[in-house]
């Protein structure tokens, strides 16, 4: 069905009123915080205002709408639930936001995980990522990721995600039903739009972090055929050429340029040959110029310890050779490429 002006509106007022409360708890957090300071290289640089930020995140929503109205996906469902759930979410995170705010100004040590729940865990991993509590390894802290991440980006991360599921699409349709694998996949955000879309797709999720897995879990269970593993990215529990398509959904900026390539192996070898490659990650220096300000300040303001390697990193000769690369949609404060794994 051709969706309708009142269908235009609809979407419109729901995506209006997400971005307006998470806003406006990004505005509230910063009243109650203090930033870090500009690193000295960053002093007198511009970066893009609020003006502009909501400009842009606004195209996000206008392109979102493109994609659902052009039948690339359906219109997106409420993944966050009733209005009671949302306000005990909001809760929650105010009330770990002096945690955070300690570490953020706090010594290197600090930003560190020093007691981990079980071994295994590779050290690169051990951080508190965001400046959040216990960082990947714990309930808690499973339950309050995707909503301290939409309050980061404004309400926009969904819609960021969603926009892999264009050239996801595409995919598909070359490989029949075939086999995915969402590579670090976490709380199953996207796992859940690519079921919605996509309800007899067999799709495995893998993650390091077993609090995370349990959420993507409960997000999952109406669908049929979405196993999720527990293992490292650079290490998958997976045949050679298993998969028809690969997501690869916010992985890179958290991992460390060596881990990077033992990624890009380990996805070549599970992928078959003639296979898709979905990638989703941050804007990079010079994609968004306006932005490379911004970008430069994420790393301090949010502990992310391997985004400055990232933001330098040549995407397109990191997946050469072996892949090449087919197109590329921008997605507000990300980016997507889709891959194709050479024969």
């Amino acid at each position: 069905m051709m969706p309708s002006p009142l269908h235009k509106l609809i979407f419109n007022a729901e995506q209006a009123a997400r971005v307006s409360w998470f806003f406006g708890q990004k505005f509230l957090a910063a009243r109650l915080t203090r930033p870090v300071p500009l690193p000295e290289p960053l002093r007198g640089r511009t970066m893009p205002d609020k003006r502009r930020i909501l400009s842009d995140l606004w195209g996000l929503v206008e392109q979102d709408w493109r994609h659902v109205a052009a039948g690339y996906y359906l219109p997106p469902s409420d993944e966050f639930g009733s209005p009671l759930g949302a306000l005990r979410r909001a809760a929650d995170f105010f009330a770990d936001l002096s945690a955070v705010e300690r570490r953020r100004h706090g010594t290197s040590e600090t930003h560190r995980l020093t007691e981990v729940p079980e071994s295994g865990y590779p050290r690169y991993y051990l951080q508190k990522f965001h400046f959040q509590s216990d960082g990947y390894l714990s309930g808690p802290s499973a339950g309050r990721y995707d909503h301290q991440v939409e309050v980061l980006f404004g309400g926009a991360a969904a819609a960021m995600r969603r926009q892999a599921l264009v050239p996801l699409k595409a995919a598909l349709a070359r490989c029949g039903a075939g086999q995915l694998l969402d590579v670090a996949c976490g709380t199953g955000s996207f796992l859940r739009e690519v079921k919605a879309n996509y309800p007899r797709l067999h799709a495995i999720g893998l993650d390091l972090s077993p609090y995370y897995l349990a959420v993507a879990r409960r997000k999952l269970q109406p669908w049929s055929h979405a196993p999720l593993v527990k293992g490292a990215a650079e290490a998958m529990p997976f045949d050679d050429g298993q998969f028809d398509a690969v997501t690869c959904i916010y992985l890179f900026h958290e991992l460390p340029p060596d881990v990077r390539r033992a990624v890009v192996e380990e996805i070549r070898r599970v992928l078959r040959p003639g296979g898709m490659l979905i990638f989703v990650d941050s804007l990079q220096t010079g994609d968004e110029p306006d932005y490379d300000a911004m970008l430069d300040y994420f790393p301090a303001a949010f502990h992310e310890p391997y985004y400055a390697t990232y933001l330098k990193e040549d995407l397109d000769g990191l997946w050469s050779p072996g892949f090449t690369r087919e197109a590329r949609l921008p997605a507000y404060f990300s980016k997507v490429l889709s891959y194709r794994r050479n024969l």
